[in-house]
């Protein structure tokens, strides 16, 4: 948005087209699109109740252009995650693999957030996992459609709408990169 020196951007992803907009100088509020919820959207293997999966845990499987597995734990920060991962990220329910969130309360609308992403591993922080995570809490009953959650590289806020799950937090600069031809025309 600097860049081009707009408050909001149209960004088109394989997802779809999703609203970006400028909140202030380090906060933007991007439109993460509706989740899926239905088995065959996510997509499980098999026509089964996302809500409560059947796996040890009883996670919940919630789709946000990606799979995602959403576990609610006593303590996320005491969960070896790179084990816990790599058992569930293959699970046969999920065809195209899945990423793993442990989630745990801070307070009822306030959560810590851990997440292992499919074909990865640890990440620091992942948008549609903490979309995923807000829309699975919500969907239990364990908070309202709007939360703050703390992630390893930050906190964000995720408020799901009519108009979508909407996220909103500070963008930091991770990398710097050129795209090659050859790239670009593969895509």
């Amino acid at each position: 948005m600097r860049r081009v020196g707009k408050k909001s951007l149209k960004i088109k992803t394989t997802r779809g087209t999703l609203e970006a907009i400028a909140v202030d100088s380090v906060r933007t509020r991007v439109n993460m699109g509706h989740p899926f919820i239905n088995w065959a959207e996510i997509p499980i293997a098999k026509d089964i109740d996302t809500l409560k999966l059947p796996i040890d845990g009883s996670p919940t499987a919630t789709g946000m252009g990606n799979p995602h597995c959403t576990f609610f734990v006593e303590d996320a920060d005491s969960i070896d995650l790179k084990s816990f991962g790599n058992r569930f990220e293959n699970h046969s329910l999920f065809p195209n693999g899945t990423n793993v969130q442990v989630v745990s309360f801070l307070e009822r609308n306030h959560l810590r957030m851990r997440v292992w992403e499919r074909g990865v591993g640890h990440t620091l922080a992942s948008g549609s996992s903490a979309c995923a995570s807000a829309v699975a809490a919500s969907r239990l009953g364990l908070t309202e459609k709007s939360v703050k959650i703390d992630l390893d590289g930050g906190q964000l806020d995720i408020e799901w709408l009519e108009s979508g799950v909407w996220m909103t937090g500070e963008g930091v600069h991770v990398f710097s990169g050129n795209l090659t031809q050859e790239f670009l025309e593969s895509i």
